[in-house]
């Protein structure tokens, strides 16, 4: 799945549309950081934000817009319904998901957990709000470890879903006793050490950036391991003239707003067989495009509607996460599709 193309005159047009209908339904946009740069764009030119999941979800809740329209995949559309009942929240494509959420099927994933009682319930972002209501806590790459370290101090043992390996680099970091679900991210999961390891090589002045739902061997040769949000940074603060990303690329656009006179390469995904080096873009953020939105903003259509009691229960252990991370002081930033 690629984006669209567009000429320059189709795209302004476009942009000129949707910023007359947003305005005449008191809409904002909240786009995801792996989006196109057409979207982020839009998104900040318009008062909206571009950020992780639960960020853009929190915005939408303080933002006095009536209408969020959600620029990313189904589950952020749904968190930002759980946080924000009142108003409509529309989406560019409801079928753009996310590899996560598909692993982790509500049905079984409850039984799973009726399976193991003594244990506390905890589930990454992205997952449905289905899972998320059933679950204790939900947890950001961001929250994660911390979250984890707090119940395991409390002698708790978890049952962590769906990402085995944002699951294992939190288990190993806080030694915590935890069951994990089989999940994983198809744009993480294909970053390759082997050849990481040469890239590194190659480019002695870069520094690594990993998000932890990579695999564990990817992990090992980070300079920086974090959520989207905590990569970013990094890419601003630290002083190496360029960087090694293993996350979706779409991140590199606000990479390089943040350090314009950096450089940032594309962690490999090349393994017998493939096509090219690095295939880190993510099918579904590639279905959001300017052309849906303004389908939507024209038609309603494509608008999240979640079930009571399912958003209520989602909500306590969102709640959970924000009380915590209020109390911590640690910015629940969410990674991965997030």
């Amino acid at each position: 799945m690629v984006e669209e193309q567009l000429s320059d005159s189709e795209r302004s047009v476009l942009v000129a549309r949707i910023k007359t209908l947003m305005a005449q339904q008191n809409a904002v946009l909240v786009a995801h950081y792996y989006t196109s740069a057409e979207l982020q764009d839009l998104a900040e030119e318009t008062g909206g934000c571009v950020s992780d999941s639960l960020e853009m979800a929190r915005f939408g809740h303080a933002h006095a817009a009536t209408t969020l329209i959600v620029a990313g995949v189904k589950f952020m559309g749904e968190t930002a319904k759980i946080l924000n009942p009142e108003k409509r929240v529309l989406m560019p494509d409801l079928e753009a998901n996310c590899s996560l959420d598909l692993a982790c099927p509500a049905e079984p994933f409850s039984a799973f957990c009726d399976q193991h009682p003594a244990r506390v319930v905890v589930v990454y972002a992205n997952t449905s709000a289905a899972v998320k209501a059933r679950a204790d806590w939900v947890v950001t790459s961001g929250t994660a470890v911390k979250i984890v370290a707090h119940l395991h101090a409390q002698g708790k043992k978890i049952l962590w879903a769906p990402d085995k390996y944002l699951g294992d680099y939190v288990q190993k970091t806080t030694g915590a006793d935890m069951l994990l679900w089989q999940g994983s991210c198809v744009v993480h999961e294909a970053f390759k050490a082997d050849a990481l390891a040469k890239m590194k090589l190659a480019h002695p002045d870069a520094a690594v950036l990993v998000h932890p739902e990579s695999p564990a061997a990817v992990i090992a040769l980070a300079d920086v391991v974090g959520s989207t949000t905590q990569l970013i940074n990094a890419a601003r603060t630290l002083p190496n003239p360029r960087f090694i990303v293993a996350t979706d690329n779409g991140i590199f656009h606000k990479m390089q707003a943040v350090a314009p006179g950096k450089r940032f390469l594309e962690a490999p995904t090349a393994g017998v067989g493939a096509t090219c080096k690095s295939c880190a873009h993510c099918p579904w953020m590639a279905m959001n495009s300017l052309r849906k939105l303004a389908q939507v903003l024209e038609t309603g259509a494509n608008e999240i509607l979640l079930p009571e009691p399912t958003r209520s229960r989602a909500v306590h252990s969102i709640q959970r996460m924000l009380d915590f991370a209020a109390q911590q002081q640690v910015k629940p930033s969410v990674g991965g599709n997030d």
